[in-house]
């Protein structure tokens, strides 16, 4: 299978049976990755989750892993004591972790220790479920967020190739980079700046991610508005919205900047009383609401932001055998919106341009606004594109 044919992303959770808690971990994270979320962006079913737990006839361990199934994979193996103890698991798992470095970054092995022996005799550096506070359920919600951070990092070393500059830095020294959050906020209003600081702290320490916060971010001699507007376009945007951050020039400069990159981005509702003028170019993307200094609702708030970025670069991985060959074709993980316009490849041409995006389709309405003002733009689902393509 080429390119164009093999899916996207395959995970494998692999445990032995007699793993505590196994199946329910496993279950959570086949929900989570299989969801709708990423149903219009990965080939309409998803992503694809394989358990690999129940040993086949004739052997005392499941079926190995197969590394040639989809264009990344990943295998996350869920190591307890038992494991360990067990000399025919312990082969298992290292077949797959040789098979996984023997194919380089675009198949990973994440191991997963799920009491204190799970690491030993691992040569890779494991996720320590067992050193994690808050009941299991909070464990699994920070497994998925650190597994998707990682997943993150895996689909932009694919992309980074073909982007510019990519392809001049140390491969390793490239994949390393965290994904990086940019804070939008206000410091109009006390909960803007409260806000921020609290989410920039949890995500220092509770999650891998990176921040870029404010002017203590920003290199002394360079000016503060170029570096602003490229580390907004560079990662994705975390928006607080406070009572006054609609109406601050350089919240909305911000907005519009991350809108017109089609960066991933996601809103934080704070509003405490009242927002005068709502922002129009919050919309069209999650919103997730926190009353301010409701700190246990961060884990939530970056839990959506990297749904948002795996999913964007799920996106752009499907995409990319075909952005090449088509020039006038604005690709866009949303559904289109008025602010496309703004970004569209052929702009000033005599072509008509096209906005092509994830299923479901737009309803009527959203079509009839967009053909009212830009009557030669063209909006189609990524399967209508394709099967007029020749």
């Amino acid at each position: 299978m080429n390119a164009r044919t093999r899916p996207l992303f395959v995970l494998y959770v692999i445990w032995r049976p007699s793993c505590p808690g196994g199946p329910d971990i496993a279950e959570s994270l086949r929900q989570h990755f299989s969801r709708d979320l990423y149903r219009g962006v990965a080939e309409g079913r998803g992503v694809s989750v394989v358990y690999r737990s129940e040993p086949v006839p004739g052997s005392r361990t499941p079926l190995p892993v197969d590394w040639d199934e989809a264009q990344e994979t990943a295998a996350v193996v869920l190591s307890d004591a038992t494991l360990v103890d067990d000399p025919d698991w312990v082969a298992y798992v290292r077949d797959i972790a040789r098979a996984a470095e023997g194919r380089g970054l675009p198949a990973r092995f994440f191991p997963v220790a799920i009491d204190g022996r799970g690491i030993a005799g691992l040569a890779q550096q494991a996720l320590r479920w067992d050193h994690w506070a808050g009941s299991d359920g909070d464990r699994v919600s920070r497994l998925r967020r650190d597994l998707t951070h990682e997943f993150c990092r895996m689909l932009r070393h694919r992309l980074e190739p073909a982007q510019p500059g990519g392809g001049g830095r140390p491969v390793l020294g490239g994949y390393l980079e965290r994904v990086r959050v940019f804070i939008s906020h206000t410091k109009r209003d006390g909960d803007g700046e409260a806000v921020a600081r609290g989410v920039r702290d949890w995500i220092h320490d509770h999650s891998p991610l990176d921040s870029f916060f404010d002017v203590t971010d920003i290199p002394p001699g360079l000016r503060f508005a170029d570096v602003l507007l490229e580390r907004v376009g560079s990662g994705a945007v975390l928006a607080v919205h406070t009572d006054s951050y609609s109406s601050r020039e350089w919240c909305r400069r911000e907005v519009i900047g991350a809108k017109r990159r089609g960066v991933p981005m996601v809103v934080v509702d704070c509003v405490r009383h009242e927002d005068p003028r709502s922002m129009p170019y919050l919309g069209n993307v999650p919103v997730v609401r926190m009353e301010p200094g409701q700190v246990d609702r961060i884990g939530a708030v970056a839990g959506c932001l990297l749904d948002e970025v795996f999913r964007r670069w799920l996106w752009q991985c499907r995409v990319a055998p075909y952005a090449a060959d088509a020039p006038d074709v604005l690709f866009t993980v949303r559904p289109p919106e008025l602010t496309d316009l703004a970004a569209l490849p052929a702009r000033g041409d005599e072509r008509a341009s096209t906005i092509v995006y994830p299923e479901p389709r737009l309803s009527a309405d959203e079509e009839g606004l967009f053909s009212a003002i830009a009557p030669m733009v063209r909006l189609q689902t990524l399967r209508q594109w394709l099967e007029e393509c020749p």
